[in-house]
């Protein structure tokens, strides 16, 4: 059996590869790393599978009218499983892809090409400095930016801090939300960190997780979700009774407890996201 397809990064020197998925045809795994990166339904790109994925989508089918196009900036590309999603559950959206790793997204459409109909512009580099050099037309127009930037298994310090959100904010129209991928562990002190800092930025935040993960009691993913705009509490049952189980929502005086007097994370006091164990989320290759 020929080997998976793979590179190896120029910039990071990590190790990509993609993979069939055993239990899902037609799905295929991104890891990088050795970490689990990205999960894409080839067949039907509208299914997402990884759980925090899941719930960036649910907060997506929220956003205007179920199925208008929407403007998404996604920082962070792995293998375009959310700008896929949306031009399959919103076709004629505009999007943006900033991305870091060239050799990755070229790897990436070359071994699972994106729609051809799907209107996804990519700008190669740093996400903080190109976010910085967008074109001022696209400044308060996006009904969505999502910030999943990962080197390895790691979030680096430089797009966690109160400054990079600020900068992230610019880009909002009215009603628009950032959704932010943040990965910790027990005691959740990087997450709580990360709250703290985009609700001073954008002043409504709510976090949405598996509820074990909100108990600080085990390694995982936390999806915050901020506005400029009072964040629509309809949206809050929707976004539980969508999955997976079992998840919690927090917000208001829960997430002010969730935080806990966290101090807000400046460019002066950022640092990475804390690694996972090895047997969390690493793979090994040919696995």
């Amino acid at each position: 059996m020929p080997d998976n397809p793979s590179i190896v990064l120029k910039s990071s020197g990590f190790l990509a590869e993609i993979a069939p998925d055993r239990f899902v045809p037609g799905s295929v795994t991104l890891t990088v790393d050795g970490t689990p990166q990205s999960h894409v339904n080839l067949d039907d790109p509208s299914q997402l599978f990884f759980e925090y994925i899941q719930r960036i989508g649910h907060v997506i089918d929220q956003l205007g009218d179920s199925g208008s196009p929407i403007t998404a900036v996604h920082l962070g590309a792995g293998a375009f499983t959310l700008p896929r999603y949306i031009e399959a559950t919103r076709p004629g959206s505009r999007q943006q892809v900033i991305e870091l790793e060239s050799d990755l997204v070229d790897f990436v459409r070359a071994e699972m090409p994106l729609p051809k109909q799907a209107s996804i512009r990519v700008r190669h580099g740093d996400a903080r400095e190109v976010l910085e050099k967008l074109p001022p037309g696209l400044r308060g127009s996006a009904d969505l930016v999502v910030v999943d930037v990962f080197s390895g298994a790691r979030t680096p310090a430089h797009v966690t801090s109160l400054e990079f959100y600020t900068e992230v904010a610019t880009l909002l129209a009215p009603g628009g939300v950032v959704v932010v991928n943040v990965a910790d562990g027990p005691g959740l002190a990087f997450a709580r960190g990360q709250a703290a800092t985009l609700q001073c930025a954008l002043g409504n935040v709510a976090a949405l997780a598996e509820t074990q993960i909100l108990k600080s009691r085990r390694f995982g993913n936390i999806v915050l979700v901020g506005s400029r705009d009072e964040l629509p509490l309809e949206w809050m049952p929707r976004l539980l009774a969508g999955g997976p189980h079992p998840s919690k929502m927090v917000a208001g005086r829960e997430l002010d407890d969730f935080i806990a007097g966290a101090p807000i994370v400046t460019d002066a006091t950022a640092i990475p996201s804390p690694p996972p164990s090895k047997n969390i989320f690493q793979v090994r290759r040919g696995s």
